[in-house]
């Protein structure tokens, strides 16, 4: 999910920065269970966030221990995991792995093809093991695939494809949360897809890559118009987010939903803000 999807720490409370730190740890621990270093190497935050959301819905019991780490080794770090922690792991690879897929054939990169290759194997196990995730992520990089190469610019359709195959990893199981759990991925896999290419238009023109945004980009509304598009993306989520029945971690799923997803944002906003008042 390309990391947008974090929690803004600056407006966390120290026991919130606390306990999403010891799910991040947990996930890293259960990635290197799983994956060895390859795995830890594409550690996702967002993948963190799906984590403290399913147990924050199921609250399904976790274990907590502290531990060295290779990043940190001179000190243990608290960690939190449990059964839901090795499926955001295994979701985190398999989402990684077709990004890598994709990286290959667009930009041609040796490294995407290398770290592609490194996952091939455990991510064969992840697919048979969650079949349906498996096959909306790979459904996803094919269709995507064939829009880029015929240049679909329709924003709502092509953003759509990454929102459906998210929408299949916030469902782990089929039951009576499953509709909002979909639309709710769904609609963030469409934010964080219009947003990293927002992110990447620039560079994109700059090498005549696709981007979907591009025929919209000299309009002179251009940033206000894609501000409401992803405010409506993150509205629609934040509606489903809502209708579930979730206490445990709460402040922390809404520290994300609400202010978190927009740090890179606001990021790019002052950028352009500072680069503009300079060529004036």
């Amino acid at each position: 999910m390309f990391g947008y999807v974090t929690v803004n720490e600056s407006e966390l409370k120290m026991k919130d920065a606390r306990r999403y730190k010891s799910f991040y740890c947990g996930l890293c621990r259960s990635l290197k269970r799983r994956c060895g270093l390859r795995g830890q190497a594409v550690l996702p935050y967002d993948m963190a966030f799906v984590d403290i959301l399913l147990n924050g819905l199921y609250e399904t019991p976790l274990t907590e221990e502290d531990r060295i780490c290779l990043v940190h080794p001179a000190r243990k770090q608290h960690m939190v995991y449990n059964r839901i922690t090795d499926y955001t792991a295994d979701m985190g690879l398999l989402f990684a792995y077709y990004k890598f897929l994709d990286d290959a054939e667009d930009e041609h990169s040796l490294r995407a093809q290398a770290a592609a290759r490194a996952l091939k194997k455990p991510v064969g196990k992840i697919s048979a093991e969650w079949p349906r995730q498996a096959e909306a992520c790979r459904a996803y990089i094919d269709s995507l695939s064939s829009f880029e190469k015929k240049r679909v610019y329709d924003l709502d359709r092509v953003a759509g494809l990454s929102g459906t195959a998210l929408g299949e990893i916030f469902v782990m199981q089929e039951d009576e949360w499953s509709p909002e759990l979909r639309k709710m991925g769904f609609y963030l896999g469409k934010f964080v897809y219009l947003m990293d290419a927002y992110e990447d238009l620039e560079k994109d023109v700059k090498k005549g890559r696709y981007n979907p945004w591009e025929p919209y980009a000299d309009n002179v509304d251009f940033d206000a118009t894609a501000e409401n598009v992803l405010t409506m993306m993150m509205a629609e989520c934040a509606k489903q987010f809502e209708k579930l029945p979730i206490v445990q971690d709460i402040d922390i799923l809404r520290n994300i939903i609400y202010s978190g997803v927009w740090m890179k944002y606001a990021e790019l906003k002052r950028k352009k803000e500072a680069d503009d008042s300079r060529s004036l």
